[in-house]
């Protein structure tokens, strides 16, 4: 299969000089199996450039467009994705479900295509489109890729997704908070609670064993993390690059980048991190859109 991150930016699309090395569209990665399907996860604005990429190349004019969870940054760009206005083209749509107002995933994306949001209606698109509400750990195929949706911790349902192809395996966090168990140790109830935690994580780690590449959501370090950012539904850098030799992971690129943090910035944090974890370089990295991966 052939990766390529199409964006790599949390929360807000950050174009301009302190955002060219690093990018600045929000999360969007597509997959293409060796039997020539194209899986898209997420619509952040990264999706945009590619659906221009693809309506003025020649190709397949179906794709599989899988949605980690229906906040902003990851379903931005979909009203800005060219092959939707275009009959002949085909989209099947795939996410989870709003078990809150028990809404399912159409409902929820029509409503950013309404008329006080955008000046185009979900049902007057011209192409064909197709929805499926997700469950968890039930697979698809398409063509040769396996695609598995595995639910991480977010304050929405957020799913990561794990794809197969032959012995290849590449595995997308989505967004995704390390748990943390509410009572201090000691307290009645922490026993219990952490047997919850254990029990999830090693649903998330089983899957992760031995895969090929991670890219995972690391908006934070872990200063940032424990001093004011605990709660907001994401990771901190040490804690996926701690999991690359406890899961043998070969390769784990870290992305969904703070929009507050410049190319600079980032440069800086990766020193530091290679410094911290000398035994792991060449095994994590900063994602950089643009960048791609054959597998």
């Amino acid at each position: 299969m052939k990766i390529t991150l199409r964006g790599t930016r949390g929360s807000i699309p950050v174009p301009g000089a302190e955002s060219y090395i690093y990018g600045g569209n929000t999360t969007c990665i597509e997959v293409v199996a060796q039997s020539g399907e194209r899986v898209i996860i997420d619509a952040g604005s990264g999706i945009r450039p590619l659906g221009n990429q693809m309506v003025n190349q020649e190709g397949p004019s179906h794709c599989h467009i899988f949605l980690t969870h229906t906040h902003w940054d990851h379903i931005q760009g979909l009203p800005f994705f060219v092959p939707l206005f275009i009959p002949g083209f085909t989209i099947d749509l795939f996410g989870p479900v709003d078990p809150v107002y028990n809404n399912s995933l159409r409902h929820v994306l029509s409503r950013q295509m309404e008329y006080c949001y955008f000046p185009v209606l979900e049902s007057e698109l011209k192409a064909k489109i197709r929805y499926t509400d997700l469950q968890d750990g039930v697979s698809y195929q398409i063509g040769s890729l396996t695609v598995q949706p595995i639910l991480t911790n977010h304050p929405v349902v957020n799913f990561g997704y794990l794809i197969t192809e032959g012995e290849r395996r590449f595995f997308f966090t989505g967004d995704h908070e390390p748990p943390q168990n509410l009572y201090q140790r000691g307290e009645e109830g922490y026993e219990e609670y952490q047997r919850l935690i254990d029990e999830r994580l090693a649903l998330l780690d089983g899957p992760m064993q031995g895969v090929d590449l991670v890219v995972a959501d690391s908006m934070f370090t872990r200063e940032e993390y424990f001093s004011k950012r605990m709660g907001w539904g994401h990771s901190y850098y040490d804690w996926w690059i701690e999991r690359v030799e406890r899961l043998n992971i070969e390769l784990i690129m870290l992305t969904h980048h703070d929009p507050e943090r410049t190319d600079r910035a980032l440069d800086a944090i990766f020193s530091e991190l290679q410094e911290s974890y000398p035994h792991l370089i060449g095994r994590f990295a900063i994602a950089t859109e643009g960048m791609v991966f054959e597998l």
